[in-house]
Protein backbone atom coordinates (compact mmCIF):
# COMPACT_ATOMS: atom_id res chain seq x y z
CA UNK A 1 0.00 0.00 0.00
CA UNK A 2 1.11 3.27 -0.94
CA UNK A 3 2.58 5.67 1.89
CA UNK A 4 0.87 8.70 3.11
CA UNK A 5 2.58 11.64 3.64
CA UNK A 6 2.55 11.52 7.45
CA UNK A 7 4.19 8.04 7.05
CA UNK A 8 7.04 9.38 4.53
CA UNK A 9 7.79 12.45 7.18
CA UNK A 10 7.72 9.73 9.90
CA UNK A 11 10.49 7.24 7.60
CA UNK A 12 12.41 10.56 7.06
CA UNK A 13 12.76 11.61 10.37
CA UNK A 14 13.77 7.73 12.08
CA UNK A 15 16.33 7.86 9.07
CA UNK A 16 17.71 11.52 9.90
CA UNK A 17 16.79 12.82 6.37
CA UNK A 18 14.72 15.70 4.89
CA UNK A 19 13.83 16.53 1.44
CA UNK A 20 16.85 17.38 -0.68
CA UNK A 21 16.58 20.37 -3.00
CA UNK A 22 19.85 19.49 -4.49
CA UNK A 23 18.54 16.00 -5.43
CA UNK A 24 15.17 16.92 -6.83
CA UNK A 25 13.19 14.94 -4.25
CA UNK A 26 10.03 15.66 -3.96
CA UNK A 27 7.92 12.44 -2.60
CA UNK A 28 4.45 11.45 -4.62
CA UNK A 29 1.67 11.41 -1.51
CA UNK A 30 -1.31 10.16 -3.88
CA UNK A 31 -1.85 6.76 -3.07
CA UNK A 32 -3.68 6.19 -6.52
CA UNK A 33 -1.15 8.49 -8.65
CA UNK A 34 1.41 5.23 -7.47
CA UNK A 35 -0.68 2.86 -8.95
CA UNK A 36 -1.52 4.29 -11.74
CA UNK A 37 2.42 4.99 -12.70
CA UNK A 38 2.78 1.12 -12.11
CA UNK A 39 0.49 0.59 -14.13
CA UNK A 40 1.58 2.33 -16.98
CA UNK A 41 4.59 0.67 -16.60
CA UNK A 42 2.76 -2.66 -17.62
CA UNK A 43 4.50 -4.79 -15.33
CA UNK A 44 4.48 -9.24 -15.66
CA UNK A 45 6.38 -11.34 -13.41
CA UNK A 46 9.88 -11.68 -14.06
CA UNK A 47 10.33 -7.66 -15.84
CA UNK A 48 13.33 -6.40 -14.15
CA UNK A 49 12.06 -2.76 -13.21
CA UNK A 50 14.73 0.24 -12.85
CA UNK A 51 13.64 2.68 -10.40
CA UNK A 52 16.12 6.27 -10.28
CA UNK A 53 14.86 7.90 -7.08
CA UNK A 54 12.40 5.35 -4.61
CA UNK A 55 12.92 7.80 -2.13
CA UNK A 56 11.41 6.01 0.88
CA UNK A 57 9.86 2.80 -1.21
CA UNK A 58 6.36 3.70 -2.00
CA UNK A 59 6.67 3.12 -5.53
CA UNK A 60 9.41 -0.02 -4.82
CA UNK A 61 6.61 -1.86 -2.98
CA UNK A 62 3.91 -1.44 -5.65
CA UNK A 63 6.56 -2.47 -8.38
CA UNK A 64 7.54 -5.56 -6.05
CA UNK A 65 4.15 -6.82 -5.24
CA UNK A 66 3.61 -7.02 -9.14
CA UNK A 67 6.29 -9.35 -9.69
CA UNK A 68 8.69 -7.37 -10.60
CA UNK A 69 12.54 -7.44 -10.23
CA UNK A 70 13.70 -4.04 -9.01
CA UNK A 71 16.97 -2.34 -8.97
CA UNK A 72 16.50 1.23 -7.37
CA UNK A 73 18.77 3.89 -8.02
CA UNK A 74 19.46 5.83 -5.19
CA UNK A 75 22.06 9.29 -4.75
CA UNK A 76 20.91 9.79 -0.80
CA UNK A 77 23.02 8.08 1.71
CA UNK A 78 20.37 8.64 4.25
CA UNK A 79 17.58 7.06 2.12
CA UNK A 80 19.85 3.72 0.84
CA UNK A 81 20.09 2.88 4.55
CA UNK A 82 16.56 3.24 4.95
CA UNK A 83 15.89 0.73 1.63
CA UNK A 84 18.48 -1.45 2.39
CA UNK A 85 16.29 -1.82 5.60
CA UNK A 86 13.41 -1.80 4.26
CA UNK A 87 13.43 -4.79 2.05
CA UNK A 88 16.51 -6.63 3.43
CA UNK A 89 14.74 -10.01 3.05
CA UNK A 90 13.53 -8.90 -0.14
CA UNK A 91 15.29 -10.91 -2.77
CA UNK A 92 13.85 -8.92 -5.96
CA UNK A 93 15.60 -5.84 -4.77
CA UNK A 94 18.66 -4.52 -5.85
CA UNK A 95 20.13 -1.26 -4.76
CA UNK A 96 22.59 1.07 -6.03
CA UNK A 97 23.53 3.54 -3.83
CA UNK A 98 25.19 6.45 -6.36
CA UNK A 99 23.74 8.52 -9.35
CA UNK A 100 22.16 7.04 -12.03
CA UNK A 101 24.29 8.77 -14.26
CA UNK A 102 27.87 8.09 -14.28
CA UNK A 103 28.59 11.69 -16.39
CA UNK A 104 26.12 13.80 -18.17
CA UNK A 105 25.96 11.08 -21.20
CA UNK A 106 26.57 7.55 -19.55
CA UNK A 107 24.84 5.56 -17.56
CA UNK A 108 26.35 4.43 -13.80
CA UNK A 109 28.58 1.51 -14.92
CA UNK A 110 26.63 -1.22 -12.26
CA UNK A 111 23.46 -0.26 -14.08
CA UNK A 112 24.27 -0.59 -17.03
CA UNK A 113 25.84 -4.08 -16.00
CA UNK A 114 22.16 -5.12 -14.47
CA UNK A 115 20.94 -3.92 -18.11
CA UNK A 116 23.46 -5.88 -19.91
CA UNK A 117 22.62 -8.93 -17.87
CA UNK A 118 18.97 -8.25 -18.23
CA UNK A 119 19.30 -8.05 -21.70
CA UNK A 120 21.59 -11.46 -22.36
CA UNK A 121 19.12 -13.11 -20.30
CA UNK A 122 16.44 -11.68 -22.70
CA UNK A 123 14.35 -10.19 -20.02
CA UNK A 124 12.41 -6.96 -20.37
CA UNK A 125 13.69 -4.50 -18.99
CA UNK A 126 11.31 -1.31 -17.56
CA UNK A 127 11.97 2.27 -16.14
CA UNK A 128 9.52 2.98 -13.84
CA UNK A 129 9.85 5.68 -11.46
CA UNK A 130 9.49 9.52 -10.28
CA UNK A 131 12.25 10.86 -11.62
CA UNK A 132 14.25 13.22 -9.74
CA UNK A 133 13.74 16.39 -11.88
CA UNK A 134 17.24 17.30 -12.16
CA UNK A 135 18.72 14.81 -13.97
CA UNK A 136 15.47 13.42 -16.26
CA UNK A 137 16.44 14.75 -19.68
CA UNK A 138 19.83 12.83 -20.24
CA UNK A 139 18.93 9.95 -18.29
CA UNK A 140 16.16 9.32 -20.37
CA UNK A 141 17.85 9.43 -23.63
CA UNK A 142 21.11 6.80 -21.87
CA UNK A 143 18.23 4.57 -21.19
CA UNK A 144 16.93 4.04 -24.39
CA UNK A 145 20.38 3.99 -25.99
CA UNK A 146 20.59 1.09 -24.00
CA UNK A 147 18.01 -0.27 -25.35
CA UNK A 148 15.65 -0.06 -22.42
CA UNK A 149 12.09 -1.40 -24.00
CA UNK A 150 9.87 0.91 -21.78
CA UNK A 151 10.03 3.84 -19.70
CA UNK A 152 7.24 4.88 -17.35
CA UNK A 153 7.88 7.98 -15.47
CA UNK A 154 6.79 11.30 -13.72
CA UNK A 155 8.61 14.49 -14.63
CA UNK A 156 8.04 18.16 -14.85
CA UNK A 157 5.35 19.21 -17.65
CA UNK A 158 7.72 21.24 -19.70
CA UNK A 159 9.92 18.20 -20.30
CA UNK A 160 7.12 16.18 -20.88
CA UNK A 161 5.69 18.95 -23.70
CA UNK A 162 9.60 18.64 -25.40
CA UNK A 163 9.57 15.07 -25.17
CA UNK A 164 6.43 15.12 -27.59
CA UNK A 165 6.38 18.36 -29.22
CA UNK A 166 5.76 18.55 -32.96
CA UNK A 167 7.95 19.94 -35.20
CA UNK A 168 7.34 23.40 -36.12
CA UNK A 169 6.51 24.19 -32.46
CA UNK A 170 8.18 26.04 -29.54
CA UNK A 171 8.90 23.15 -27.23
CA UNK A 172 10.46 21.22 -30.61
CA UNK A 173 14.09 21.04 -30.10
CA UNK A 174 16.89 17.91 -30.18
CA UNK A 175 15.60 16.19 -26.93
CA UNK A 176 12.16 15.91 -29.04
CA UNK A 177 13.78 14.46 -32.24
CA UNK A 178 16.13 11.98 -30.71
CA UNK A 179 13.48 10.90 -27.99
CA UNK A 180 11.01 10.53 -30.49
CA UNK A 181 13.52 8.80 -33.38
CA UNK A 182 14.26 6.21 -30.44
CA UNK A 183 10.45 5.79 -29.14
CA UNK A 184 6.70 6.04 -29.16
CA UNK A 185 6.19 9.04 -26.87
CA UNK A 186 2.46 9.51 -24.68
CA UNK A 187 1.47 11.65 -22.29
CA UNK A 188 -0.74 10.01 -19.94
CA UNK A 189 -1.92 12.44 -17.54
CA UNK A 190 -0.47 15.91 -16.08
CA UNK A 191 -0.35 15.63 -12.05
CA UNK A 192 -0.62 18.85 -9.93
CA UNK A 193 1.43 19.97 -7.39
CA UNK A 194 -0.37 18.84 -4.75
CA UNK A 195 0.35 15.19 -5.61
CA UNK A 196 3.91 15.34 -3.90
CA UNK A 197 5.56 16.81 -1.08
CA UNK A 198 7.18 18.75 -0.86
CA UNK A 199 5.04 20.50 -3.39
CA UNK A 200 6.74 21.58 -6.21
CA UNK A 201 5.99 24.83 -7.85
CA UNK A 202 5.17 23.11 -11.34
CA UNK A 203 3.02 20.60 -12.77
CA UNK A 204 4.01 17.33 -13.76
CA UNK A 205 3.57 14.87 -16.03
CA UNK A 206 3.29 11.10 -16.45
CA UNK A 207 4.78 9.74 -19.90
CA UNK A 208 5.34 6.30 -21.35
CA UNK A 209 7.83 5.99 -23.67
CA UNK A 210 8.37 2.35 -25.87
CA UNK A 211 11.33 1.89 -27.66
CA UNK A 212 10.83 1.45 -31.39
CA UNK A 213 12.52 -2.13 -32.56
CA UNK A 214 14.04 -0.10 -35.83
CA UNK A 215 16.01 2.91 -34.57
CA UNK A 216 15.88 5.39 -37.60
CA UNK A 217 19.41 7.10 -37.26
CA UNK A 218 22.37 4.49 -38.22
CA UNK A 219 23.93 6.04 -35.03
CA UNK A 220 21.90 7.78 -32.47
CA UNK A 221 25.06 9.37 -30.29
CA UNK A 222 25.93 10.92 -34.09
CA UNK A 223 22.67 11.87 -34.91
CA UNK A 224 22.04 13.55 -31.46
CA UNK A 225 25.02 15.95 -31.64
CA UNK A 226 24.53 16.58 -35.19
CA UNK A 227 20.61 17.41 -34.56
CA UNK A 228 21.62 19.77 -31.35
CA UNK A 229 24.27 21.67 -33.77
CA UNK A 230 22.07 22.02 -36.45
CA UNK A 231 19.56 23.09 -33.84
CA UNK A 232 21.67 26.26 -32.76
CA UNK A 233 20.74 27.42 -36.14
CA UNK A 234 17.06 26.64 -35.92
CA UNK A 235 15.66 30.23 -37.06
CA UNK A 236 18.27 30.26 -39.39
CA UNK A 237 17.60 29.22 -43.64
CA UNK A 238 18.31 25.80 -43.82
CA UNK A 239 20.96 26.30 -46.16
CA UNK A 240 22.62 28.57 -43.62
CA UNK A 241 22.31 26.28 -40.54
CA UNK A 242 23.85 24.00 -42.22
CA UNK A 243 26.62 25.68 -43.80
CA UNK A 244 27.08 27.49 -40.55
CA UNK A 245 27.07 24.38 -38.93
CA UNK A 246 30.01 22.83 -40.92
CA UNK A 247 28.08 20.83 -43.54
CA UNK A 248 28.08 20.78 -47.31
CA UNK A 249 24.89 22.24 -47.37
CA UNK A 250 25.05 22.32 -51.37
CA UNK A 251 25.35 18.02 -51.33
CA UNK A 252 23.49 17.33 -47.90
CA UNK A 253 20.25 19.69 -50.02
CA UNK A 254 21.13 18.00 -53.29
CA UNK A 255 20.84 14.27 -51.76
CA UNK A 256 17.53 14.99 -49.73
CA UNK A 257 15.57 17.66 -51.81
CA UNK A 258 14.61 19.51 -48.70
CA UNK A 259 13.79 23.18 -49.66
CA UNK A 260 16.67 25.44 -48.59
CA UNK A 261 14.52 28.41 -47.53
CA UNK A 262 13.10 26.63 -44.88
CA UNK A 263 14.02 26.68 -40.80
CA UNK A 264 15.50 23.54 -39.33
CA UNK A 265 12.91 23.43 -36.26
CA UNK A 266 10.15 22.86 -38.94
CA UNK A 267 12.05 19.10 -40.14
CA UNK A 268 10.56 16.78 -38.85
CA UNK A 269 12.29 13.77 -37.27
CA UNK A 270 12.20 11.27 -40.63
CA UNK A 271 13.65 14.45 -42.96
CA UNK A 272 16.52 15.30 -40.16
CA UNK A 273 17.34 11.44 -39.92
CA UNK A 274 17.74 11.63 -43.94
CA UNK A 275 19.98 14.94 -43.81
CA UNK A 276 22.01 13.18 -41.12
CA UNK A 277 22.83 10.41 -43.50
CA UNK A 278 23.23 12.99 -45.94
CA UNK A 279 25.45 15.06 -44.18
CA UNK A 280 27.43 11.96 -43.77
CA UNK A 281 30.43 11.22 -41.43
CA UNK A 282 30.77 15.48 -41.00
CA UNK A 283 28.01 15.13 -38.02
CA UNK A 284 30.34 13.35 -35.83
CA UNK A 285 32.75 15.20 -33.40
CA UNK A 286 30.00 17.63 -33.25
CA UNK A 287 28.59 19.54 -30.58
CA UNK A 288 27.35 17.97 -27.23
CA UNK A 289 24.31 15.61 -27.42
CA UNK A 290 21.34 16.50 -27.39
CA UNK A 291 19.78 15.88 -23.58
CA UNK A 292 21.15 18.95 -21.92
CA UNK A 293 18.25 20.50 -19.32
CA UNK A 294 17.46 23.04 -22.30
CA UNK A 295 17.47 22.65 -25.84
CA UNK A 296 18.90 25.38 -27.52
CA UNK A 297 17.14 28.12 -28.90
Amino acid sequence: MAQTKHQIQELLAQAGSQPRYRFGQNFMIDQNLVRVVADAGAIASGDVVIEVGPGTGTLTEELLSRGADVIAVEIDRDLARLLRERFASEPRFTLIEGDALSSKHALNEELAHHLAAALHAARPRKLVANLPYNIASPLIIELLLARVDLLAFTVQKEVADRLRAAAGSDAYGPLSVVAQSLAKVEVLRTLPPQAFWPAPKIESALVRMTRHENQPAPDSNAFGRFVHKLFSFRRKTLRKALAQAGFDADVALAKTGLDPKVRPEVLSGEQLAALFAAAGSAASGQASPPADSSPPE
